[in-house]
């Protein structure tokens, strides 16, 4: 809980302290923990995985049980907003202060090289009490300098101070002899080693603003390291924003933005475009970003300039690579088709100069050039577009350009903005150790960097098909015409595997790897709205399941006229209707996708007593042929049949499976639960199959997610029986 406004002395941060909340950390370990996640929780502090805090400690020694220094310290890939004690590695004060003699004795030292990086490989020999956390780069930055507690954040306020031409100047005029002002110098042991001889020269100082990078400061009590680095991160920016520039801010507005309505219609109709023209050798997940601040930036005159000069803190430009793509399009008097031509010659270009970069700045041992790609798209009168491998990284490239755009605002608004020289930023993005970091990764998953809407999402079938795709890795869309049912499923994917890091997106584009959706299969403009939503959560779509289907019990002699009706227009066209919606946005993308429908050996098997239901499920099997020529090359068309799936199933309520239960001459009692009767009626339908194993919606999810992946990239037009083996319905 967070102090009222005024209690807050703070007009550009919040001050979330709570004595009583400190009070209650059970060590110094949770004390740091719980300063680190305050700080974190204010982006205007620190970015996502931004930043790193430290408290030197004393610690009773695991063997000896003597008294020793202890530093704990965010470490490599932590997260100050979610961490925990797990993510803080703890070395011995008196390895660490060793190192300087080891790193002394290399005969060539300095910022990158050879000596420096290979210190990182020393930092494992420090670990106190066997912490498996690895230690971040930034730790000598926390070692070397003589406080207890130390804070290393990236505030937007500050980096705009350390980004501008006059940065120096600038750092004495807001701070005085406070704190201290450094050149950019890549984070390492020699960056340590400096701010070391800033506090031998000067000792009264309280902190550091790292040129081109951000801010440090320390103290020996946790409560006042932390109001410091408030008080600080406040004085940057009250001096930015008596400096701010107004409406004249980029150099004042170039263009107006669209109305809500009419951007939709045009992201509606680009993005699936868009990411074909993006995912280059491996697919990309998008993050829109639309709001008013962005919105200044990207109509702005100056945007275009300051643009093409690239972000500064290292941080950010590991996500947004070297620069953003800006697309010289006027909404005002330009159209959709403009925008796509000019986007995709700026694509073509960026292409190439990335390339030329990268020759221009590589030295023989840098790690092959990456997909040269951008991964931040602009779009005057549009917004944001940010791409990743999968939503969490897309939603922090987001935050990381939203964060830089707010860095070249105060840079501008006192100075003059400046990015880092280009080999730096170069050495920055390919440093061998990002790279060795980038492969102990673990490989991604098969559905990794796909989009899967699986209709029917809320029960049964399903819902075991959302959770089967997400455990590979897809990003998935729960659709249901029972909302509720949908959204309890897309919870449940969240609590599984998280919604991922990053804080940014707009409306829906600022969700995790799985969203909720109503959904009629039965009108074109329900699949049409989900459609469209989904392109704005990740950026298009890969493979549609459909599992939706309805039997309406027949009543004496046959079905109404109406049942008839539903029944087909929910088993055979609305599977068309989504189909037929959807082959837009996979001809538009232009990258291949598959269609899988569900059907029933009721389709083949004929019997007596559901007419509407097995012809409707006949006609659905011919539909799956149809549309594979239809949808074909791009599209691989598919189904599953599916027999007397009772678990789970919303198509056998109880009053259904009492009456299955009197037909079939099975004993239950009225007073049974419905899952005990659905498990009686499971265990007779097993019965009668080859294999004499009930048939259930995990079986079906298996056979779903076979004839998604690759390993069936040859099979299309096709109906797998998961029935058990019923003879009845084989092949003929």
């Amino acid at each position: 809980m967070s102090r009222s406004a005024t209690e807050n002395r703070f007009q550009f941060v919040t001050d979330y302290w709570q004595a009583s909340e400190f009070a209650a950390c059970t060590d110094e370990v949770a004390q740091l923990i719980y300063r680190s996640n305050l700080l974190g929780r204010d982006q205007r502090i620190t970015n996502t995985g931004g930043g790193n805090t430290s408290a030197k400690l004393l610690q009773n020694d695991p063997l000896g049980g003597q008294g020793v220094h202890v530093m704990w310290v965010k470490g490599s890939g932590g997260d100050l907003r979610t961490s925990t004690r797990e993510n803080f590695s703890s070395l011995y004060m008196d390895r660490l202060n060793d190192l300087q003699t080891v790193y002394a004795s290399y005969n060539v030292r300095g910022v990158k090289t050879e000596a420096e990086d290979a210190m990182v490989a020393y930092y494992p020999h420090c670990t106190f009490n066997l912490n498996a956390r690895a230690a971040s780069i930034d730790t000598p930055l926390h070692a070397f300098v003589p406080f207890q507690h130390v804070d290393h954040t990236h505030p937007n306020a500050v980096i705009a101070v350390a980004a501008a031409a006059r940065s120096r100047e600038l750092t004495q005029e807001i701070y005085g002899d406070d704190i201290i002002w450094t050149p950019w110098m890549r984070p390492g042991f020699e960056l340590g080693l400096t701010l070391k001889q800033v506090w031998k020269d000067h000792p009264n100082a309280r902190g550091v603003v790292l040129g081109q990078h951000g801010l440090l400061n320390g103290d020996d009590d946790p409560h006042k390291c932390y109001e410091l680095s408030l008080d600080l991160i406040e004085r940057a920016a009250q001096f930015i924003s008596a400096r701010d520039k107004g409406d004249m801010t980029f150099g004042g507005q170039r263009y107006l933005s669209f109305d809500p309505g009419q951007r939709d219609d045009l992201l509606n109709d680009l993005l699936p475009w868009l990411r074909g023209k993006m995912s280059g050798s491996e697919r990309m997940i998008g993050t829109l970003q639309t709001d008013e601040t962005t919105l200044e930036f990207v109509n702005s005159h100056d945007a275009p300039r300051l643009a093409a000069l690239g972000t500064s803190c290292p941080d950010h430009f590991l996500r947004t690579k070297i620069r953003p793509l800006f697309v010289d399009w006027n909404p005002a008097n330009e159209d959709l088709e403009a925008l796509k031509h000019k986007t995709a010659a700026a694509i073509d270009t960026y292409r190439v100069d990335y390339a030329a970069y990268y020759q221009r700045c590589r030295h023989d041992n840098s790690p092959a050039m990456r997909d040269s790609a951008p991964t931040v798209v602009l779009i005057p009168g549009i917004g944001m577009i940010a791409w990743g491998k999968n939503k969490s990284e897309s939603r922090v490239t987001a935050e990381f350009y939203n964060c830089a755009i707010q860095v070249m605002r105060g840079a501008e608004a006192i100075d003059e903005y400046i990015a880092l020289p280009e080999q730096e930023a170069f050495d920055i993005e390919y440093w061998l150790l990002e790279e060795a970091k980038l492969r102990r990764m673990p490989p991604e998953k098969a559905l990794a960097r796909r989009i899967i809407l699986v209709v029917g999402a809320g029960n049964g079938i399903g819902k075991a098909t959302a959770l089967r795709m997400a455990c590979e890795g897809a990003h998935i869309v729960c659709a249901d015409i029972d909302l509720k049912a949908a959204q309890q499923t897309a919870d449940e994917l969240a609590r599984i595997y998280g919604q991922g890091i990053g804080v940014a997106g707009s409306g829906i584009s600022g969700c995790g790897p799985a969203i909720a959706l109503a959904i009629n299969i039965t009108n074109r403009e329900s699949i049409r709205s989900v459609l469209r939503e989904t392109l704005f959560a990740f950026g298009g779509l890969d493979h549609v399941i459909v599992t939706a289907g309805v039997y309406i019990a027949p009543k004496p002699g046959c079905n109404a006229d109406d049942d008839w009706r539903k029944t087909f227009d929910v088993n055979v066209f609305g599977q068309h209707l989504i189909a037929d919606e959807t082959k837009r946005i996979w001809q538009e993308q232009g990258l291949n996708g598959s269609l899988v429908l569900t059907t029933s050996v009721n389709g083949v098997v004929p019997k007596a007593g559901s007419l509407a239901y097995d012809t409707s499920k006949a006609a659905a099997n011919h539909l799956v042929r149809e549309l594979a020529i239809t949808l074909a090359p791009l599209v691989r068309v598919n189904a599953v049949a599916p027999a007397t799936v009772v678990a789970g199933s919303t198509m056998f309520p109880r009053d259904r499976v009492i009456d299955s239960l009197r037909k079939y001459q099975i004993e239950f009692s009225e007073s049974e639960v419905t899952e005990a009767l659905r498990d009686k009626l499971a265990d007779f339908y097993a019965r009668r199959t080859l294999t004499r194993s009930p048939i259930t919606p995990e079986d079906q999810a298996e056979a779903i997610a076979f004839l998604v992946g690759e390993k069936s990239s040859k099979t299309t037009g096709q109906i797998i029986s998961v029935d058990g083996g019923l003879h009845e319905a084989f092949l003929r």
